[in-house]
């Protein structure tokens, strides 16, 4: 069970988020909400990975833990959902407050029951977002990741505001231009899942909205085709100091991109057709699709007047940019990098055999055999693209001197791992003795 804090004496409030969460995901998660006198405490030693912050509580200082959270890296071990009232505060306001804390999403009080429990859920299964959110805001100048996205109209907004998010915490857009990020990205999200992975055509979604029914419910209706079900959306992110580049690649057969272009520029800019795209191109340096328009490319430029510091750590990154089949280390060779996964799917062969999967949720690659001193126990192989920052074993313990905070997430990744490789050598326990 994962345990999730959450900071507020707001009885209405923590009473919705209790039904939430037991309405969605049962005995998945376990909420803890301290007394204030014990929030200090409670993040020092009970360490979760999630936070949810009530800011607008006037019964609770979240100004002075925050400042407390700023102050003390031990504290940044986990990531935060900020709740707000919109009659009282706004999001521009608050990111401006909360500039150098690892916030992941700020929800007004109206989208705590629509929001709260799929934020969450998005971000426990991408738990690498808590850590490179950390990472790329210290410790790289340049970040990147990648995010894989069922057919859930409601997700895309939420995984558009956390890309969003990050580049305003990391000060390299201020809060007007985050909010149109955010809209463009959703748009464009959406469009993928829409259009892309289910097929719907302006038309048919014409005809659907018509007869009063939601755009959600004509997903779910093509959902009910487990093909369809089965595809994905591709969301990643390349962030530079000078813009941020975004590529969107749905699992549909495309479209024609030039005779879009040519409707969208008959119509007008009042057309519903669209919107995204529009959208998308006012606020970028760049956007192109892919030939056959099933992937758009789309680059966002960073605002000048913005300052930020200059990260600090590992100064001498090299990254590492991978295509499918590239063999990253062999078996029996010197461990002497380790790896930091930004994006991509790699296989794991131990004597030949194909024994798991690595994914950006493992957040290190090669760690086991690099902190032991041994020579690599597997051979991993790319399984498409990806990309990898090479990390030296100086460049690592000097950052685990100077941030020994990360010894905890270290800590936290190898436990994970233990557990999985338990389960899985239970499973196959089993299959023998059956």
């Amino acid at each position: 069970m994962n345990l999730i804090g959450v900071i507020s004496s707001d009885a209405n409030i923590n009473e919705l988020i209790k039904r939430e969460f037991e309405s969605k995901f049962a005995h998945l998660y376990m909420l803890r909400f301290p007394q204030e006198s014990e929030i200090l405490e409670f993040l020092n030693f009970d360490l979760p990975e999630i936070i949810i912050i009530n800011f607008s509580d006037s019964r609770i200082n979240t100004s002075a833990i925050i400042e407390q959270v700023r102050n003390d890296t031990w504290l940044h071990n986990f990531g935060i959902i900020g709740l707000f009232n919109p009659e009282q505060y706004s999001e521009e306001e608050l990111l401006d407050e909360l500039k150098n804390v690892n916030i992941l999403a700020l929800l007004n009080f109206h989208r705590i029951r629509s929001h709260i429990a799929k934020s969450v859920q998005i971000i426990d299964e991408n738990r690498q977002i808590i850590f490179q959110s950390e990472l790329s805001s210290r410790l790289f100048e340049r970040a990147s990741g990648s995010f894989v996205l069922e057919n859930d109209i409601l997700a895309s907004s939420i995984y558009a505001s956390i890309a969003a998010t990050t580049l305003a915490q990391r000060g390299f857009i201020n809060a007007e231009t985050k909010m149109h990020i955010q809209l463009s990205l959703a748009e464009l999200l959406i469009n993928a899942i829409e259009h892309g992975n289910c097929g719907i055509t302006y038309e048919e979604k014409s005809k659907f909205l018509a007869e009063g029914l939601s755009v959600v419910d004509l997903v779910q209706e093509k959902c009910k085709d487990p093909a369809i079900a089965a595809k994905r959306v591709d969301f990643e992110y390349n962030i530079r100091p000078e813009a941020t580049r975004f590529i969107i690649r749905d699992s549909g057969k495309g479209f024609n991109v030039k005779a879009l272009s040519d409707k969208l520029r008959i119509e007008g800019e009042m057309s519903l057709h669209g919107r995204g795209i529009r959208m998308a191109a006012a606020l970028a340096c760049k956007l192109s699709y892919n030939r056959i328009g099933n992937e758009v490319s789309v680059t966002f430029p960073h605002d000048k007047v913005v300052t930020r510091d200059t990260p600090a750590g590992f100064a001498d990154q090299e990254e590492v940019v991978v295509k499918k089949d590239d063999i990253i280390f062999r078996e029996g060779e010197m461990s002497n990098f380790l790896y930091y996964i930004s994006s991509g799917t790699y296989s794991v062969f131990h004597k030949s055999q194909h024994i798991g999967m690595i994914t950006p949720a493992d957040i290190f690659m090669g760690e086991m055999s690099f902190l032991l001193n041994n020579t690599r126990s597997a051979t991993v192989r790319a399984e498409g693209s990806g990309r990898l920052i090479k990390l030296s074993r100086k460049a690592f313990v000097s950052v685990i001197k100077e941030f020994p905070h990360y010894g905890i997430f270290l800590s936290k990744l190898l436990a994970r791992k233990l557990v999985r490789a338990n389960v899985r050598n239970a499973i196959i326990q089993q299959r023998r003795n059956q």
